[in-house]
């Protein structure tokens, strides 16, 4: 989810009924809070960037390259543009990670640089172990306040918020074994405030928590069971749980459904091409009134892998 405002001020494009929403927010207050971070329906494949802790669990280096272009057919609607990459140092207790997102939604524009950092701790004998994890960076933020559409022209959507260098910080743990994880952190943990000359003011960055978990029960020799769970919460939004059920046939192809609370629900596919790449899809279908306005919300995945320590094959990498 986005800043409200600009959210209903699409919605106030599409009916009249919608516009007397926009009066009534601008009359409450000119502070509106939100979530705010992207939304990933293949999160359980994108866990570094939310979780600093997933950096170094592949074991080897890599990448993953990840767009998405939610609510199609909306003019502007949220475009977001991932990149992560993650490698191991030489004694392969440290994990050291790369995140680079692009995320627009109408005039709202951010893009986000961090790096991540995990230590490594050996749980027990039997191969549980326990990430914990350090994100660090900077994002620009831009939004032209004085090109949207508001009613009598309200001097505080004049001019515009535009902020080139924000620092932040955040933490995480992911503690995982060969069949389970569990995670939880909180990438962002300054909050910002932004405001422009005439008094407009909006949070554009909030500290969100997260809560990750997932299980592998293995069905048949061909066949695998993967119920993954992510929990979203942030003030001033509700509690937000994507679930997703995911099936592993032959160690080659993943095929699963999701829901999101009060939002969405999808289908989700990946294809372990080879030991090195993977190409995932997945497509969402809007529960909430949005749904009579778009044609769904799209991503597209590629991950692949260079060398490495781990001797096993990428199909044996299930989160």
């Amino acid at each position: 989810m986005k800043t409200l405002f600009n959210k209903i001020q699409y919605l106030s494009k599409m009916n009249n009924c919608a516009k007397w929403i926009v009066v009534v927010l601008i009359l409450a207050g000119s502070t509106v809070q939100a979530q705010q971070e992207p939304t990933y329906t293949q999160y359980m494949f994108n866990t570094q960037t939310v979780n600093p802790a997933y950096a170094g669990s592949w074991e080897t280096m890599g990448f993953m390259v990840l767009a998405r272009e939610q609510w199609t057919g909306i003019e502007n609607a949220p475009s977001t543009q991932t990149f992560t990459f993650q490698t191991l140092h030489k004694n392969e207790k440290v994990g050291l990670g790369l995140n680079i997102i692009n995320d627009k939604f109408g005039l709202e524009k951010r893009l986000s640089v961090f790096g991540d950092y995990s230590y490594l701790l050996q749980v027990n004998d039997a191969g549980l172990k326990l990430r914990l994890g350090l994100k660090a960076g900077f994002s620009s933020y831009s939004n032209n306040l004085s090109s949207y559409d508001v009613i009598d022209n309200d001097p505080r959507f004049m001019g515009s918020s535009k902020y080139s260098f924000m620092p932040n910080f955040g933490v995480g743990a992911f503690l995982y074994e060969n069949r389970y994880y569990v995670g939880i952190s909180v990438p962002k943990m300054i909050q910002n405030e932004f405001k422009n000359e005439e008094n407009y003011s909006t949070q554009a960055e909030l500290r969100h928590f997260f809560l990750m978990a997932g299980y592998v029960f293995e069905l048949s020799e061909n066949l695998k069971f993967k119920p993954t769970l992510l929990g979203k919460v942030t003030a001033g939004a509700p509690l937000q749980m994507d679930v997703t059920t995911n099936f592993l046939i032959a160690d080659r192809v993943w095929l699963g459904a999701m829901y999101r609370t009060g939002d969405s629900f999808g289908l989700l596919a990946q294809w372990i091409i080879n030991n090195k790449l993977r190409f995932g899809y997945s497509v969402d279908f809007a529960t909430s009134q949005l749904k009579s306005y778009q044609s769904g919300t799209h991503e597209v995945m590629i991950s692949y892998e260079i060398g490495g320590n781990r001797n096993q094959s990428i199909a044996s990498r299930l989160f």
